[in-house]
């Protein structure tokens, strides 16, 4: 099997690991993607199905919004109908956090600076350990504390990481050390510029985000570029891409963005060409039905989409299946970089998803025969 080699290995900053459920978050650990929900969580059925079509886009963490008592209480219910940690958001009524922590939750999400007083930030963090929660820490250029805008006249990146550690801080003088921390912003400049700066000062593990960042299209480009020069610089250990869009979107997207820089690797991943007067087929229609069709697929598999003969064979070396466009409705089919056999226009597609189902199955299958296999030793001993 072909497999995909970044010509750059990006070197991940060193964090401390801790843990939001039974999902590692820092350290060496992969990576994580999260999104949130946008249903009422009083709503727990409604809830619970979001979260499920999230976990089928391969989401790791999933936040929920807590602000009421019928929120916290519905908590329960999703907590033990899903099969991802579930982050309780909080804001303003710490009593919330307790109330989040009792029922389940993997981490309390905290603007501390919004929380109340210290007593109450001391009760929220009693909670969490007692429950075996995390917190993550979210510092929000558009929530800064008021000593801070005072101090520095406007969000700025110094204000972001002061008020960071600030909090931080608060939650180690409670011998609390199980958090990560997010500083975001909505401007690109201003969101890379505090996460570098933070990512000098701290070990802890940082979730990254552009928060607000707008609509599909709008949203995936400003994170691009923002989230992409965080982790290209190493710097991330779980990421929200946040998008006015479902939040299996964001789930893709933040996938999409690990999986170009070969930090991670899930599903198909289709490389296509933009499609000229010399394709053979129609490559934009025929790459949508494919991104459908092949979504359920969870094992890492490259695919080359080429519309003709002058670069489909050279991408075709370098990925698992490949096609390319022929005359006359004929077009080739490439495995492991060779030429296999030709397909017609009108089967190529369901042919192709075929090919694709049937070499993940069997790179299941045999992923499966190794672990058995290394388990056999410990079992005899």
């Amino acid at each position: 099997m072909m497999s995909y080699r970044p010509y750059q290995q990006i070197e991940r900053r060193k964090s401390r690991l801790i843990h939001v459920g039974r999902v590692p978050v820092g350290g060496d650990s992969p990576i994580t993607v999260q999104t949130m929900t946008n249903t009422p969580t009083e709503d727990a059925a409604a809830t619970i199905a979001q979260i499920r079509r999230a976990e089928l886009a391969g989401v790791d963490i999933v936040r929920v919004s807590c602000p009421t008592e019928e929120a916290t209480a519905a908590l329960a219910e999703i907590v033990r109908e899903v099969n991802v940690p579930i982050v309780a958001d909080i804001h303003f009524h710490y009593k919330r956090a307790i109330e989040a922590a009792k029922a389940g939750a993997a981490c309390l999400r905290i603007n501390p600076g919004n929380i109340g007083s210290a007593e109450r930030v001391k009760e929220v963090v009693k909670a969490a350990r007692d429950h075996g929660c995390s917190i993550r820490i979210g510092v929000n250029a558009g929530s800064l504390e008021k000593h801070l805008l005072e101090k520095y006249g406007e969000p700025n990146p110094e204000a972001l990481v002061e008020s960071a550690l600030w909090h931080a801080d608060h939650l180690l003088q409670n011998g609390f050390d199980e958090f990560k921390i997010s500083v975001k912003a909505s401007d690109v400049f201003l969101a890379v510029a505090a996460y570098t700066q933070l990512a000098e000062v701290c070990d802890h593990p940082l979730h990254i985000g552009i928060t607000e960042a707008g609509g599909k299209r709008t949203g995936t480009v400003k994170s691009a570029i923002g989230l992409g020069n965080l982790l290209w610089a190493g710097i991330g250990d779980t990421v929200r891409v946040s998008l006015s869009a479902e939040p299996e979107e964001e789930v893709l997207v933040g996938w999409e963005l690990l999986k170009s820089l070969g930090l991670r690797h899930r599903g198909v991943k289709i490389i296509s060409c933009p499609s000229c007067a010399r394709q053979g087929f129609d490559v934009i229609r025929t790459v949508e039905k494919l991104e459908d069709r092949l979504a359920h697929i969870a094992v890492p598999i490259s695919l080359s989409i080429i519309g003709c003969v002058v670069n489909g064979p050279g991408e075709a070396l370098m990925t698992d299946l490949g096609l390319t466009g022929g005359g006359a409705g004929t077009h080739m089919v490439y495995s492991a970089g060779k030429t296999s056999h030709t397909t017609r226009t009108e089967e190529m597609v369901d042919h192709i998803v075929e090919l694709v189902e049937a070499r993940a199955a069997a790179i299941t299958r045999a992923n499966e025969a190794a672990k058995a296999a290394e388990a056999v030793p410990q079992a005899a001993e």
